[in-house]
């Protein structure tokens, strides 16, 4: 409850300004004819359809010995009580809190929702986006949530993203049923589409083949996620945003939220995977999580023992065409080995950017806004 003093009625300055008429004996052409105004002018005033200016308040505190102050803050008051008065209730309120929280006029060019007038009907549509009611705090929702800053657990644009990457999933079909024995069959598989840029076409046929639905959900402000890993009752979906069009960074985000599926049908995992961590003493158990799927992914993207070697050969001078011969010996795209000694600081971001290449050209079919 607010502890503001709020007056028990309005009282315009033209009332004030009256009663002061009336005590001192002075018409309204009287009191003109001392400020040299015509009458008009201070009936307007009284009427309250003139609002009463700086300049006027310092000719009515010569008139009756008062600081222009006490006219100044009278009119501005009266006027804000006004405004207050014909603002029905919280209704700024409620659209402030949903376009600070959402990118709604993104949704809106995207399809997800209409930008409705009135702020019922808007809350009614930004509550079927996220697929639950709006309450007073973004609702906790099965989902572990990786970012390297200080953000909300879950906030409801990351809300928004998942509600929309589970629809996708739902409405796909010809998927087979998903065994835990297919997760290492289908990373071997996978591993044969990482030679070339185009090969990343047949990485949504692979998975649907060996039971996992495959979402491309553009990134959306103000969720800062590179990918999700989730559960359908027909079984494990792993949905990207592509916040990142880059072939390291498609690769690595992919094989990371195929690695949570070894956990089984667990919670929902929302990565941001390009940032870094928090610096913590001890890690936290999502972070456990995070870090036993970044270990099986780069097993799978990289033999250890491999790289290892290559590292300790090449380091320091990683040369373009050290890189593309070690990518070749691996069956790799040179551009996953530069995006992995990048992701470990062996090497500068800045160098040799050509070879991370986009993989959006491959997979225009499956790329939803």
């Amino acid at each position: 409850m607010s502890n503001e003093l709020r007056p028990a009625r309005l009282v315009s300055p033209g009332q004030i300004l009256r009663d002061e008429l009336t005590a001192r004996g002075w018409t309204q052409r009287d009191f003109a004819a001392i400020l040299g105004r015509p009458e008009q002018v201070i009936s307007e005033i009284i009427g309250g359809s003139k609002q009463i200016t700086p300049e006027t308040s310092l000719e009515l505190s010569q008139a009756f010995g008062t600081s222009p102050e006490f006219w100044h803050n009278l009119e501005a008051n009266y006027r804000l009580e006004l405004a207050r008065t014909q603002v029905q209730g919280d209704v700024i309120a409620r659209r402030s809190r949903l376009y600070a929280e959402l990118p709604l006029r993104e949704m809106a060019s995207r399809g997800w929702l209409t930008l409705r007038e009135s702020v019922d009907e808007l809350e009614s549509e930004v509550a079927n986006c996220l697929g639950v009611p709006l309450l007073p705090e973004p609702p906790r929702l099965a989902a572990r949530l990786r970012g390297s800053s200080p953000r909300p657990a879950l906030t409801y644009a990351q809300l928004a993203w998942l509600h929309r990457a589970e629809a996708l999933a739902h409405n796909q079909t010809g998927i087979a049923p998903w065994r835990d024995d297919h997760l290492e069959p289908l990373a071997c598989e996978l591993a044969g589409h990482m030679r070339l840029a185009e090969d990343v076409a047949l990485v949504p046929a692979t998975l649907a083949r060996w039971g996992v639905r495959f979402v491309c959900l553009r990134h959306l402000p103000k969720t800062y996620l590179d990918g999700a890993a989730f559960w359908l009752e027909e079984g494990p979906v792993i949905a990207l945003t592509l916040r990142y069009d880059r072939i390291d960074s498609f690769w690595f985000t992919l094989m990371h939220e195929l690695a949570h599926l070894a956990e089984g049908r667990s919670e929902a995992y929302l990565d941001q995977l390009e940032d870094g961590g928090e610096d913590e003493t001890e890690p936290a158990p999502a972070d456990l999580y995070k870090e036993a799927a970044n270990r099986l992914a780069s097993r799978w993207l990289l033999a250890p023992e491999a790289f290892a070697d290559f590292v300790a050969r090449t380091s320091p001078r990683f040369s373009r065409a050290s890189i593309e011969a070690f990518a070749a010996s691996q069956g790799r795209h040179p551009g996953i080995v530069l995006g992995r000694l990048q992701r470990e600081g062996i090497m500068p971001y800045r160098n040799l950017r050509g070879l991370l290449v986009k993989v959006s050209p491959a997979l225009v079919e499956w790329i939803n806004e």
